[in-house]
């Protein structure tokens, strides 16, 4: 997450058709300034939280919400001293999210993050009575056998909704298929995600190590996700391959997670600052 706002410090942005025709043009990684998408932040008065927050995808759609995205949105405010104190509540769209500073070098930020309590339960659909038929069937308690007629195969997934939904795949090895070509596909079945799906594919390394590729929503490949990386974990749990408690491995870093025994997730993740700048809209 490489763009972040305040709404209320850029006042360009009134001058754009909208906030998501924005995010596109801020996102693109050759005409813009590149990125997985946009935090835009907004002071709240006598609210149950301290800032509001929207996540744009690079493509204009709004995510539930985004584990990075959040992080780097809250180590904004912290950097230009909008917030001193050391935790914040952030309001999203999938709920209230709590943010701990644990340290800060410089321009470098760790946060532990209070995100909610996974669900299990697959979207609702107009299809939802032959989901289970020729695309879809339940494989057993701990998920779903997703079938691919043209493709000619079935993939094994865990759902796991945390924030944003999520299908979860688990590998031996990454080369095992083409996993972009395949998070591509699943992401865009929206007779069974009608609003797409974030796709992670996962190798369990031991039981506190696991190792990710990230396929997602609105933006595609990237190197790092909290949301994915935090469905991961908490579905290697819920199907007994890992403990509760795990480092998550991405190109774009490490994630320790956590799902507690009260169903609570947690992450502790950093955020760098790259750089500071103004958008000139007819540049």
């Amino acid at each position: 997450m490489t763009a972040y706002n305040n709404i209320k410090e850029a006042e360009n942005l009134k001058q754009l058709s909208s906030i998501e025709d924005f995010a596109r043009k801020a996102c693109h990684r050759n005409t813009g300034i590149g990125g997985d998408g946009i935090a835009v932040l907004e002071k709240l008065e006598n609210e149950t939280a301290d800032y509001a927050c929207r996540i744009i995808n690079p493509d204009g759609s709004e995510a539930g919400f985004s584990g990075n995205g959040t992080r780097c949105a809250v180590a904004y405010l912290y950097f230009k001293n909008f917030w001193q104190e050391k935790s914040l509540e952030l309001q999203t769209k999938s709920g209230i999210k709590t943010y701990e500073l644990v340290e800060r070098n410089e321009e470098t930020f760790w946060f532990l993050a209070e995100l909610g309590k996974p669900k299990f339960d697959l979207p609702e659909t107009p299809l939802s009575e032959r989901r289970f038929g020729a695309a879809i069937k339940a494989q057993n308690a701990e998920g779903f056998n997703l079938l691919l007629p043209k493709e000619g195969i079935v993939i094994a997934f865990t759902f796991v909704n945390v924030g944003n939904p999520v299908a979860v795949i688990f590998l031996e090895d990454f080369n095992q298929i083409n996993w972009r070509q395949f998070g591509s596909k699943i992401e865009n079945i929206t007779e069974i995600f009608p609003e797409r799906i974030n796709v992670v594919f996962v190798k369990v390394i031991d039981k506190e190590n696991i190792e990710i590729r990230i396929w997602e929503r609105g933006a595609g490949e990237t190197s790092s996700s909290g949301t994915c990386s935090i469905a991961a974990a908490v579905a290697g749990a819920f199907t007994g391959k890992t403990e509760r408690k795990v480092s998550v491995h991405a190109a774009g870093g490490t994630t320790e997670a956590i799902w507690r025994e009260d169903d609570e997730m947690l992450i502790t993740g950093r955020a760098d600052l790259v750089f500071c700048g103004e958008w000139f809209e007819n540049a």
